[in-house]
């Protein structure tokens, strides 16, 4: 049979259209390039034992034609959807916007596609996504923490494919991350040996999120251990955000008398409580040393540069994927991976004023 010509469509007196020709298919591909459609399948599906002449001739052909592989096909025949879904507190953290990025990478190498989607900290809404995306047959899932609804693990344990968690660590299930406890103990340890004293957090909302939480349970273990507490009114939970950092701050000063040095929950706060400070007339880090979380890419161009602790959040991405790879292909994996987070000082401490 000869190759199918456009259709003349007839619409009114006077106008003639012609609807386009059919997508090809592979047998369109295989008679240009001069080849088998096995040789084509081989070719698309990346096996080996292709010459490279005829690999060329496909790929040029396929090229040409604009042929498309049926992915819905292939993934019904081989039962591998090439794709691998992630699903994360918040698309506009810096920290999980690197993560996202530098696992995708490790996943295009390998020949999968990132399907990534946005909970909002909102349980209820992670359950929905991740169902989801395990509903249309996804390898592999990363998820973010260790809490999560009910009903996830044991949709994931139903489904068979291989998770990760990032970001914290679990000695039940594969994980990459680092202890947050920790990391916050560690800025707490450095303030207190600069000769502070009274310490405040501001950390976002630690509702279902055991980051936030272990974050300040560090801050408060290593304040006990010197005979310190960190007091009611220096404790503040807020919303995300530059704005969410000035409120807190706001409501710190409500307190009475104020700390002198304060751990934020991310950059962003650091600098909206920065700004707040300094509306009030306060210096920084003359009257309040400021610590961030997460070293964004602003950090160490504000003013002063911020002091904050490091998430290697791109080598999280990187090490997950190449988790979730090997385990897809039936490779043996490590379960647990630390990625310890640092302390980056900068300018934005010192010690208190006398």
């Amino acid at each position: 049979m000869g190759e199918e010509r456009p259709i003349t469509v007839l619409t009114r007196p006077g106008q003639i259209l012609e609807a386009p020709s059919r997508s090809p298919v592979a047998q369109d591909v295989a008679r240009r390039a001069g080849v088998s459609t096995a040789t084509v399948s081989r070719v698309l599906n990346g096996s080996a034992g292709v010459r490279a002449d005829k690999r060329a001739a496909v790929i040029r052909a396929a090229q040409d034609l604009g042929f498309v592989a049926n992915g819905a096909a292939r993934a019904l025949s081989t039962r591998r959807f090439m794709a691998v879904g992630a699903v994360v507190p918040n698309i506009e953290n810096e920290a999980f916007v690197r993560v996202l990025s530098s696992f995708q990478d490790r996943l295009r190498r390998a020949g999968y596609t990132l399907v990534a989607a946005n909970a909002g900290y909102d349980l209820e809404d992670e359950l929905r996504e991740a169902t989801f995306l395990l509903e249309r047959g996804v390898d592999g899932l990363m998820l973010v923490g260790d809490i999560h609804h009910p009903d996830l693990h044991a949709r994931i344990a139903r489904s068979g494919i291989p998770t990760v968690q990032t970001f914290s660590l679990s000695r039940e299930r594969p994980c990459v991350g680092f202890d947050n406890a920790a990391s916050a103990s560690r800025a707490a340890n450095y303030l207190m040996d600069l000769g502070h004293r009274r310490i405040g957090v501001i950390s976002g909302l630690r509702k279902d999120n055991d980051r936030g939480g272990a974050r300040v349970n560090g801050i408060v273990q290593a304040l006990a251990a010197r005979g310190l507490r960190l007091a009611p009114e220096h404790d503040i939970e807020i919303s995300y955000g530059i704005g969410g950092g000035r409120d807190g701050f706001r409501q710190m000063l409500a307190g009475g008398e104020p700390p002198t040095a304060i751990i934020c929950g991310t950059d962003q706060i650091a600098f909206g409580a920065m700004i707040e400070a300094r509306t009030r007339g306060l210096a920084v880090p003359g009257d309040l040393s400021v610590i961030g979380h997460n070293d964004s890419d602003f950090a160490p161009f504000l003013d002063p540069p911020l002091t904050t602790i490091r998430i290697h959040s791109a080598e999280i991405g990187h090490a997950a994927g190449d988790h979730l790879i090997a385990r897809i292909q039936g490779r043996p994996t490590v379960q647990f991976t630390e990625i310890d987070a640092e302390l980056i000082v900068r300018a934005s401490t010192a010690p208190p004023a006398r």
